[in-house]
């Protein structure tokens, strides 16, 4: 068919046009393939095998590519741009720069549409289902002077410490996590490292190679300055601390007054 392939839904009857452009040579009638759905300008159904960036109530990193007297229009994978209108905005976003954005379905318009205003999209408390320990995916969203503003699961609001990160995390940043114990108004505090035992067995093997690498001595303690802990092993002095403790009582090193001794 000329304008392209009409695709029904496995076990339902109601048709979309894949439109030719995103028809590949191999594909042939009877085919199952994947496709993204959504609205296009004439608020007809269409499908894309194109791959976004998020989908209906998630979070991504977006460059906003145009800025007009509707609002600003950022890439997010697809030949459509995906409109912020400026009532969505937590500030007026500039053309050319990124920002994170939640997409979701318009209940007025009936399209998809993103906002910056994220507060508005997130629990800032633990509803019961998180645990310590847990992991989670981060989505870095902001930073203020003692951390880093987080999304947790696409869901939740969360804070890195920045004494506890041994890495500069970037806004736009996706990493994984660790969820620390939840704090009694309910906010949610993360590790970037294993909590409990589980990280210290990882961590010991840092030190190990570490060790081994610099022929069995280390010049560093538990009363090493915290700053050169994180910035020679890549967590903090009271990890540090507890992993070296650790391998003391495996009688795997020894410790001096100011270094550490592989046996």
């Amino acid at each position: 068919m000329p304008q392209g392939f009409y695709l029904i839904e496995e076990g339902g009857d109601e048709e979309v046009l894949l439109p030719q452009r995103f028809i590949s040579d191999d594909m042939e009638i009877g085919d199952l393939i994947d496709v993204f759905v959504y609205c296009d300008s004439n608020d007809r159904d269409m499908a894309s095998t194109e791959i976004p960036l998020l989908e209906v109530d998630e979070f991504a990193y977006l460059k906003v590519t145009n800025v007009n007297e509707i609002g600003a229009f950022c890439n997010w994978g697809t030949s459509k741009e995906l409109l912020i209108p400026f009532r969505n905005q937590s500030r007026p976003l500039k053309e050319g720069y990124y920002y994170i954005v939640h997409m979701f379905l318009d209940e007025v318009s009936d399209r998809l549409v993103g906002s910056t205003k994220l507060k508005n999209f997130l629990e800032h408390e633990s509803d019961g289902t998180l645990e310590m320990g847990q992991e989670v995916d981060l989505l870095v969203y902001g930073s203020i002077d003692i951390g880093y503003k987080v999304i947790i699961n696409n869901t939740f609001a969360g804070l890195v410490y920045k004494n506890e990160s041994h890495i500069n995390l970037q806004i736009g940043q996706r990493t994984k996590g660790y969820l620390k114990p939840i704090r009694e108004d309910g906010k949610i505090d993360v590790s970037l490292t294993p909590i409990g035992h589980k990280s210290i067995e990882g961590n010991e093997q840092v030190v190990m190679d570490k060790l081994v690498a610099a022929g069995g001595m280390l010049p560093f303690s538990d009363k090493s300055d915290p700053e050169k802990i994180r910035k020679y092993f890549g967590f903090s002095k009271k990890l540090f601390k507890k992993v070296i403790g650790g391998l003391y009582k495996k009688k795997l090193i020894k410790i001096e007054k100011e270094s550490i001794h592989k046996i």
